[in-house]
Parts: structure tokens; C-alpha cells; sequence
């Protein structure tokens, strides 16, 4: 954590005392705001063998929640389980250690190590530390922007990659059917083909003293197509629907899979870009790992053509991804 905290350690113990950039206004805090629990988000199974009820029952929750829980996906369980492993191996590292892969925005280096818990005058803090690097496509990847330590850490992610691009691909192909779109690779195309972009960030949320008090992170959406989440057995994951905040039950073993930005974009508003905000807990420590797939910065996203008429006339401006990733992270209108 941020040598600015000082009653924080660099282990895992929490902060004693909550310092006061932490502390969320009245109608942010968790405690003003608290989530319906007991509504399980959709579940989807790719082993359903009706392929007509799988493409209605994905899109559906695609339209009405922006989220599912994927389920008999193929990944290999021990794959999962060492992915968790490797992510929790680097952040038990020495805050020394964890320094030596950070991050450098300010000279437009993004992949490695940061925290949000380094003090950000005239805005709230976020209580999370994070790894970020970018997975696909082969050429682009910089593998030593990846941790050193622990030494699987490359096989794991690198297998995890192969496995996580072919889930990809297989839901955009389904989501194209739900669009009644007669080519189903067209969202795979739009989106950069073999070329586009996965990003793995690894979120660890330490324990903290009055979570009611604070956000893990703050409510968003993503800038991503498609954003696959696995997450540890801590839960705290939170999504908005039909005007309340929803607790997210995680099944053990499913993906947790958002709908993003550049899919709602694409489907003309017929899939929905999921609001979420995570939450952090006392005890233990939260960690989740978010694979984003994105289009090449210099992809132009819009409507597709054929989603759009009379009727249904265009939401949504066209623009490469590069304008609107700055434009989302400034903040400023799309």
C-alpha cells in the first residue's frame, strides 16, 4: 500500500484507524446505499444443447442486466486455480517488491503495478491496489510489463489467455445470433478479428476497517466489449438494476461476464452496458480478475448498419476506440 497511509502495513493487515479521503459522501456510502441480496444474476451454460435457447437466454440477460454467469465454459478448473494462485503469490510480495513493476502514467506506461490508495487530493480514494498488463494480441504483448514473481506466473496467464480468447469468441459469435445478424463473425470483426486486444487486470481489495464506509471501486461502466471476470470467494461484487443495487452470488467456478461499452455501442442499445461497483470487506482480503477485450485503438465503433432504421434510428456516434477510451477517462460527453 501507499507509504502515504501510515497506519497501514505492506502486508495484508488493515488500516487501523480510516483516513478520511476514503470516506464516501452520504449518498455514495455503501451503508446509504445498500445492495438487494438473494437475486442470483443470470446463469448461462454453454453445455446447453439446444443452440436456439442458448442464444435467446444469453441475449436476454444481455439486455436486461448486461451480466451472466457462465457456466460450463471449459476452462479447466486447475487452470483457474492457478491463475488465482500466481495473482495472490505477487501481491504478498513486499510493497518494496511490488514497486519494482510499477506502473509510469505520467510517461504513458500503464502496464504494471499501481494503487489507488495513494492519496488524490480533491477526490475520494478507491480502496484497491491493482496489476494491470495487456495479454493479446502476441505482437503487441510486453512481457516484462508481466510479474517475475511467482516464475509461473507467465505459463499460467499465457495458457489462461488461449483459454479466456476462445470464451471470447464463442460469446460474441452467440451475442451476433441474439442480434439476428446473418453474419456471426461480425462482431468478432468489428471488434479487430485475431487483433483484438485483452487486457488482464488483477484487482486485490485489502481488508478494511468500515467498509460501509468506502468503495472498492466506484460505480462504472466498461469501456470494453466484453469483460471476463473471475473472482475469489470474497464476495463484493455489485451491479444495477431496475433502480437498486443487486449483490452478485458468486458461483464457484463461473466466469463472471459484462457487457461493455463498445458492445452496447455495436448492438445500437439492444445489449447493456452494466453499471458496477465493488465493495470491500473487514476481514479478509477481496481479489478478482478482470480480463478486458477491446478493439484496436484505431477501430472505428458505431451502430452496425444493419441494426439501424427508421424505427430504430442510431444511439450512438462512430468514432475509433482511441477517441473513446479519452473521452471516457476524461470524463468528457461521447
Amino acid at each position: 500500500m501507499s507509504s502515504t497511509i501510515d497506519e497501514k502495513s505492506t502486508g495484508q493487515e488493515s488500516v487501523s484507524n480510516l483516513p478520511k479521503h476514503f470516506m464516501r459522501s452520504e449518498n455514495e456510502k455503501p451503508e446509504d446505499s445498500k445492495a438487494i441480496e438473494g437475486i442470483q444474476v443470470p446463469i448461462i451454460s454453454l453445455s446447453q444443447p439446444n443452440k436456439d435457447v442458448l442464444v435467446r437466454e444469453l441475449s436476454k440477460a444481455c439486455s436486461e442486466w448486461g451480466i451472466f454467469a457462465l457456466t460450463d465454459h471449459g476452462i479447466p478448473q486447475s487452470l483457474l486455480d492457478q491463475l488465482r494462485y500466481v495473482g495472490e503469490e505477487f501481491f504478498k510480495l513486499s510493497e518494496e517488491e511490488k514497486q519494482k513493476h510499477a506502473s509510469n502514467p505520467s510517461f504513458g506506461n500503464f502496464e504494471g503495478y499501481a494503487t489507488k490508495m495513494v492519496r488524490n487530493y480533491g477526490e475520494k480514494n478507491e480502496w484497491v491496489d491493482y496489476y494491470f498488463h495487456l495479454m493479446h494480441p502476441p505482437g503487441k504483448v510486453n512481457h516484462q510489463a508481466w510479474p517475475e514473481h511467482p516464475p509461473s506466473y507467465r505459463n499460467v496467464t499465457e495458457e489462461y489467455t488461449k483459454e479466456v480468447l476462445r470464451v471470447n469468441f464463442t460469446i460474441l459469435e452467440l451475442l451476433s445470433e441474439g442480434l439476428g445478424l446473418e453474419d456471426k463473425s461480425i462482431l468478432k470483426s468489428k471488434l479487430g478479428g485475431d487483433e483484438i486486444e485483452l487486457e488482464m487486470k488483477i484487482n486485490m481489495y485489502p481488508p478494511c476497517p468500515q467498509p460501509v464506509l468506502v468503495l472498492g471501486v466506484e460505480p462504472h461502466t466498461d469501456m470494453s466489449a466484453l469483460t471476463v471476470l473471475v473472482p475469489n470467494d470474497v464476495p463484493g461484487l455489485q451491479v444495477w438494476k431496475d433502480g437498486n443495487w443487486i449483490a452478485v452470488e458468486c458461483l464457484p467456478n463461473a466466469l463472471y461476464v459484462h457487457i461493455g461499452d463498445q458492445i452496447e455501442v455495436l448492438s445500437n442499445g439492444e445489449y447493456k452496458s452494466v453499471l458496477h461497483r465493488s465493495m470491500v470487506n473487514k476481514e479478509r482480503s477481496r481479489m478478482s480478475w478482470a480480463v478486458f477485450s477491446t478493439p484496436p485503438h484505431d477501430a472505428v465503433i458505431g451502430p452496425l448498419q444493419s441494426l439501424v432504421n427508421n424505427e430504430k434510428p442510431s444511439k450512438y456516434s462512430s468514432k475509433t476506440f482511441a477517441e473513446y477510451r479519452y473521452r471516457k477517462i476524461n470524463r468528457l460527453p461521447q
